[in-house]
């Protein structure tokens, strides 16, 4: 005969307990902000105002450039998703964004650096749920402005020897376009480490010469608040052009003595301007 493990009653108390424990895995798997150790992140899911932010990388880079403001949105309770921009044409692109907009619930602060401007001011238009446009070091075109044409020859991509084409040769829009490292270190990381700035160059993203050439549709920030941070020491869009280009956009303007990559080189800055936006379109 096999030994008795459990008398009657204490089977019922083995029973209950087991229930009881089944039932708090259920409620903790239904509610995983709740369950996290980020006091941010807790904060948020009590609140449950904050809007989604909404991050979308340029050329040359890829989402983890946004890690440290990812990582301090989320302390101060905001939900963020981080955007993959496909870097193919700025159509293409945009409609992607609009698909993966739409899989979010609730209100949006939707941010863009870079050429990920072009693609947030041609994706939200329309959205309703976008409820700010954010522009960090960004193309904030107008309608039928391409990305190639806005920097001016004041930019350091005009420069030769700057841009390498893949394939070499005579370009295509489908020639994708990488930033030679010395060059990147030099103007797109110039308030960076070398060390740091070797390992984005290594990691970069191209971007078709098509993406760049395709004119912009009817822009989201004349129906949608917008904010735009300009880098002060920015060599890729110069200060004058992203000055230039919130103005046109009506944007609520913040500076910062940053270059190319103010996500990397000062997210603090850069989390002060997204949450300046969530603030200003929340509702009381």
């Amino acid at each position: 005969m096999r030994p008795t493990l459990f008398t009657a009653p204490s089977r019922r108390l083995a029973t209950a307990a087991l229930t009881a424990a089944v039932a708090l895995l259920a409620v903790s798997s239904a509610a995983p902000a709740l369950a996290s150790h980020d006091r941010g992140a807790i904060r948020g899911a009590i609140r449950g105002a904050e809007p989604t932010v909404v991050l979308v990388h340029g050329a040359w880079a890829d989402s983890g450039s946004w890690d440290a403001v990812i990582r301090e949105l989320t302390e101060d309770g905001y939900p963020v998703r981080a955007f993959a921009t496909p870097l193919q044409s700025l159509s293409g692109d945009a409609h992607a964004l609009r698909t993966f907009l739409d899989s979010i619930a609730g209100p949006i602060v939707l941010v863009g650096h870079s050429y990920g401007g072009a693609v947030v001011t041609d994706a939200a238009t329309g959205d309703a749920q976008v409820k700010a446009l954010v522009y960090i070091d960004a193309f904030a075109p107008r309608q039928g402005d391409t990305v190639y044409s806005l920097p001016g020859s004041g930019s350091a991509l005009a420069r030769d020897g700057v841009l390498q084409f893949v394939p070499a040769g005579a370009p295509t829009p489908d020639t994708e376009l990488y930033v030679q490292p010395e060059a990147f270190a030099r103007y797109v990381a110039n308030d960076l480490s070398a060390r740091k700035a070797a390992v984005l160059a290594a990691t970069q993203r191209p971007v078709t010469l098509g993406a760049l050439i395709e004119p912009s549709g009817p822009p989201a920030w004349q129906s949608i608040p917008s904010w735009y941070e300009i880098g002060t020491i920015d060599q890729i869009i110069p200060p004058d052009v992203q000055q230039q280009m919130a103005t046109w956009a009506g944007a609520h303007v913040t500076r910062a003595r940053t270059g190319h990559l103010p996500m990397v080189s000062d997210p603090d800055a850069v989390t002060h301007t997204v949450e300046l936006a969530a603030r200003g379109t929340s509702t009381p």
